[in-house]
């Protein structure tokens, strides 16, 4: 609560600052005004008018630079405290498991259970600072490697494979998968971190347990359109825009309760952008939950290309199931 207090005196000082400046100014060149019209001064009127007009646009638009800088700094410092979260906890995680190790040796169902924790933490403390990392280089990824015609289904599910290891869920209970034969000629890497993110976030806000829909379908406009809706508390709209701005993590809330740093939907949005997509969020149609929306431009895939890929896939698993030795 003292925070919060403390930063509402932050943010009050400019703002009643520029209020009593703009006051002032305004009843000195009222006088002012009221007395060149008086003596029928007009050409000292218009200058004075317009100066008025100035002065007024000067300190509005500083107190807006001002206001905008103390946000930005406040976002900043709770990205800092996130991040020193996030890092200690995992290097606090290792510290202890390893000083264990060092002191007794453990029975070898308590060692792999060591092994196991260690290597999710370590894990963990790589996702974050690879997050990191991709902030500083974004606009270079999208030039490095061609862009390739990828197949959505295929990668959609993929991702939701990853955010499910992640948080220690199965897929089949968490996932439904409603999507038509897609194509995206992009570079896959963006792509995989676009929807990465989204599919992770939907895991991790998501209810008791996560139940996430994906949704994908072409626009008939040489764009096709990916839903991601999941059963968490929502976003509120408010925060819609805010929450794809650097340093943002949502409400208090959330920041008390979930891991994080505030990059992920950052990352989504300039990515997005960089591929000429557009990405927002609103309500679920029914019940609780939040629903983000991408659209990207791609193609629907004709049925006879869906069934010669479904055959390839086939034959693909035929073969390795031949090369299995017998018992």
């Amino acid at each position: 609560m003292a925070d919060f207090r403390r930063k509402r005196r932050h943010l009050g000082l400019p703002i009643w600052s520029s209020v009593l400046l703009m006051t002032v100014n305004i009843a000195l060149m009222a006088i002012l005004i009221v007395q060149l019209a008086r003596q029928s001064s007009w050409l000292s009127l218009i200058l004075g008018s317009s100066a008025l007009a100035i002065s007024l646009f000067g300190i509005s638009f500083y107190s807006f630079l001002t206001i905008k800088e103390i946000q930005l700094n406040r976002r900043q410092s709770n990205f800092v405290d996130s991040v020193t979260h996030e890092l200690k906890t995992p290097i606090a995680a290792l510290r202890l498991y390893i000083d264990t190790l060092l002191l007794r040796e453990p029975e070898a169902r308590d060692r792999r259970e060591f092994y196991e924790t260690m290597n999710t933490e370590l894990t963990r403390l790589d996702r974050l600072i690879n997050q990191l990392l991709e902030v500083g280089r974004l606009d270079a990824l999208g030039n490095q490697s061609d862009p390739e015609t990828v197949e959505l289904e295929e990668l959609l599910r993929q991702c939701a494979q990853a955010a499910c290891l992640h948080h220690k869920k199965e897929i089949n209970d968490v996932f439904r998968f409603e999507i038509a034969p897609l194509a995206l000629t992009s570079r896959r890497l963006l792509l995989e971190m676009i929807f990465g993110n989204l599919m992770d976030n939907a895991v991790k806000y998501g209810g008791s347990p996560p139940q996430v829909t994906v949704q994908a379908f072409a626009l008939g406009t040489g764009r096709v359109c990916v839903r991601i809706r999941d059963n968490g508390t929502g976003v509120a709209p408010e925060n819609r825009r805010r929450i794809f701005q650097l340093f943002v993590r949502g409400n208090d809330e959330l920041q008390r309760t979930k891991t994080g740093t505030g990059l992920g939907l950052y990352i989504v949005r300039t990515l997005v952008g960089l591929l000429k997509g557009r990405v927002s969020v609103t309500d679920a149609d029914s019940g609780p939950g939040s629903v983000f929306e991408v659209t990207l431009p791609g193609r629907q895939l004709h049925p006879t290309t869906a069934t010669s890929r479904d055959s390839r896939n086939r034959v693909s698993e035929l073969a390795l199931s031949s090369r299995e030795p017998t018992a």
